[in-house]
């Protein structure tokens, strides 16, 4: 079993995956994909007169903030719009895949989060009604029986609340719990840059391997933007019992082949920091 995330960002390759992803399953390779849709989300908002606002957490974590209306465009561009387009890629080279958003069938349950301490310039303010929540519990039963029938899932947020209401959840976090719950052995996530790096956007500063028990101050020394939040997703998926999670590159040729075989940075259960830099981080 293999589940790969797709990031959202304006500059990954969906038709490599995608054709990379049909090459697999016609070998008989078992996957589930979850996607994102930050980039396409933020074009229509903007279209539609109600502009992204993302806020910052005093622990430095950069999330999307989410009322009503910002939660009514994310569902018409990932449940709609970004997760139809990936299933007619897939149906266009003869995979059978299922389209499905975290609220269907109750896929992905997630408890609302509470006020969120944000930092807006030098000050410290609560927010009391953003909708975003974290995954606490998948079907994997639903999965299991699309899986077994022949079908392949897509899957994107938002997940469903404790109320019933939908909820904004985070496609990486949610991509760790779902890898979790199938037992898959790795996680691939796939995004616009080769993995993560020691000096952004140095490409040539890539960290091949990194052990679960460095990610914490890697995260701290080394990354930028979304890949903090990434990495908190690996080593979601690791503790829960993934072997390996492995940050890749969508842009290249036959991506998700290629984070199996190697390419980007490979996050583990065990085994080490490899390629440490002098001077570096004290990880």
């Amino acid at each position: 079993m293999l589940v790969v995330k797709l990031g959202g960002a304006a500059g990954v390759d969906t038709d490599a995956v995608c054709a990379d992803l049909a090459a697999l399953a016609a070998a008989g390779r078992r996957w589930v994909l979850v996607h994102g849709g930050s980039a396409e989300t933020s074009r229509v908002a903007e279209l539609l007169g109600h502009p992204p606002r993302f806020v910052t957490s005093v622990s430095g974590f950069t999330s999307r903030y989410t009322d009503a209306r910002t939660l009514e465009i994310m569902q018409m561009v990932y449940c709609g719009k970004t997760n139809k387009g990936i299933v007619e890629r897939l149906a266009r080279r003869r995979v059978n895949a299922l389209g499905l958003s975290g609220m269907d069938g109750g896929l992905l349950r997630a408890r609302r989060k509470g006020a969120l301490k944000v930092r807006e310039g030098d000050k410290t303010m609560l927010i009391r009604d953003d909708l975003s929540g974290r995954v606490e519990e998948v079907n994997s039963d639903l999965l299991h029986l699309l899986l077994d029938a022949g079908y392949f899932p897509v899957i994107c947020p938002p997940a469903l609340g404790e109320d019933g209401q939908g909820l904004n959840v985070d496609g990486d976090r949610a991509a760790a719990r779902i890898a979790a719950a199938l037992g898959a052995a790795t996680l691939v996530i796939l995004s616009d840059v080769p993995g993560l790096l020691r000096r952004f956007p140095d490409e040539s500063t890539l960290v091949r391997e990194l052990d679960a028990a460095d990610i914490e101050a890697a995260a701290r020394d080394w990354a930028e933007g979304r890949m903090r939040i990434k990495l908190l997703g690996a080593a979601e998926a690791l503790r829960d019992g993934v072997a390996r999670v492995i940050i890749g590159d969508s842009r290249r040729e036959r991506p998700v082949t290629a984070a199996l075989e190697g390419a980007g940075t490979a996050l583990i259960a065990g085994g080490g920091l490899a390629g440490r830099p002098r001077g570096g981080p004290s990880l």
